[in-house]
């Protein structure tokens, strides 16, 4: 609650200091779909690019990354959200990325859990139930209960590719969205799951990754290694709308790059 408040704070401060050069435009909607990953994020920069641009309406439907990637391909909305790169088959069928943060994965427990701190090889062994009990890595004596994203999630694709388990995992849950996650684990200390770092709050722990705490620092200088790219998919030849694509270049403008910070992803500007 109080990491809501802050963010809260902030997107208010930061919006206010847009005030003083906001532009008065005709109506026009940009309508957003994918990530959930990528809530916190574009929810901000929604609300600055509104503010920026009195008479522009956003939209954003958190669906999962491979439904906003596939919502571009069938021309449901200007810009999909991906918490993953885009694959060679989804560009060879004329999708393009553009790359807006970067955001680490972090790796989730109850806040009652012992345990602070698994390395990536342990980790993999839990998700693939090689390790079941969590005295096995300094915890209690109780059977670890597996907590993982729907096939489709950028955010499944990202820890499974980083952790090299792919096509392996012994879930006992898979569930449709970061929020779902981070609620499941923090009502069950003997819940393990992963999600955005941009969504992380006091409700669970973020655990050390090899010695490695997640955040934004760790993030930008590499050290933290479960980390992935926030993606804008475009479908190649499909020119935006006049108000899809200022939203485009304010997003991937420096004047962004704060409001992005906010939310807890590190800008690629």
């Amino acid at each position: 609650m109080k990491k809501l408040l802050t963010l809260a704070l902030a997107a208010v401060l930061a919006v206010s200091a847009l005030a003083g050069c906001q532009v008065s435009q005709k109506g026009g909607t940009v309508s957003t779909d994918g990530s959930t990953s990528m809530e916190e994020v574009i929810g901000v920069l929604g609300e600055a690019f509104q503010e920026k641009y009195s008479g522009m309406t956003f939209t954003y439907n958190p669906t999962g990354s491979g439904s906003g990637i596939q919502a571009v391909k069938e021309g449901r909305c200007d810009i999909g959200l991906s918490s993953r790169s885009l694959k060679e088959e989804e560009k060879a069928d004329g999708l393009s990325e553009t790359v807006l943060a970067n955001d680490g994965i972090a790796v989730i427990v109850n806040p009652k859990n012992a345990v602070n701190d698994l390395d990536i090889e342990t980790i993999a062994k839990i998700y693939t139930g090689e390790i079941t009990n969590w005295s096995e890595v300094g915890g209690n004596d109780a059977e670890i209960v597996v907590i993982g994203r729907e096939a489709g999630s950028g955010t499944r694709d990202g820890f499974e590719s980083i952790t090299g388990t792919e096509n392996a995992c012994k879930y006992r849950q898979e569930l449709t969205s970061t929020g779902d996650v981070i609620t499941t684990v923090s009502q069950n200390p003997d819940a393990i799951g992963y999600a955005s770092l941009a969504a992380v709050s006091d409700q669970i722990k973020a655990l050390s990754v090899g010695g490695v705490s997640p955040s934004e620092a760790t993030v930008k200088d590499g050290s933290y290694v479960i980390q992935r790219p926030f993606v804008l998919v475009t479908k190649d030849g499909v020119e935006l709308s006049d108000a899809a694509q200022k939203f485009f270049d304010f997003v991937t403008s420096d004047e962004a790059a704060p409001f992005i910070s906010q939310a807890g992803a590190v800008p690629v500007k």
